[in-house]
């Protein structure tokens, strides 16, 4: 598990993402359509937006996950900010970054996690659209992971332009 100020210091501008702190506050229907989407498309339970900050995660929309938010410490989206493309777990269980997470030893008992980052225009990396499942999954093809990338896409242009 990554600490969380590690984590906001490998971003290009963690003020930036201080910006964004009010989008956690509100809920929007529209994110609401691109996590039933992303969870259907990809048959999995649980599909987040999540945005974080120095010390959580939490969601901006979600479906199929009870709680609101997590410290960052344990966040899978750690991970997932650190690079540009997606990022994929096949069974967290078996993963030593993940394998003592309490989200993977308890509920929701995450197994399998594909995670894009939310990469704003200005730069930084501000979350996370990922889905989830309690089952092990065999690698996303190109295609699917293009697909997730379009739905993280998506979500930015909420969130900038709220188109």
């Amino acid at each position: 598990m990554l600490r969380g100020v590690t984590v906001i210091s490998r971003l290009h501008c963690p003020s930036s993402i201080k910006a964004y702190a009010d989008l956690g506050r509100s809920r929007d229907p529209r994110f609401n359509y691109i996590v039933q989407e992303a969870a259907a498309a990809f048959g999995t339970p649980i599909a987040l937006v999540s945005l974080l900050d120095e010390h959580r995660q939490w969601f901006k929309a979600k479906i199929g996950l009870a709680i609101d938010e997590t410290p960052l410490t344990i966040a899978f989206c750690t991970y997932t900010i650190l690079g540009d493309g997606v990022f994929e777990v096949a069974d967290a269980s078996r993963d030593e970054r993940f394998a003592r997470n309490p989200l993977v030893t308890g509920p929701p008992y995450i197994r399998f996690y594909a995670g894009a980052p939310l990469l704003t225009s200005a730069g930084p990396r501000i979350g996370t659209l990922c889905v989830i499942d309690n089952h092990t999954r065999s690698a996303l093809s190109q295609e699917q992971k293009g697909y997730l990338a379009m739905l993280a896409r998506k979500v930015v242009a909420l969130i900038e332009y709220g188109a």
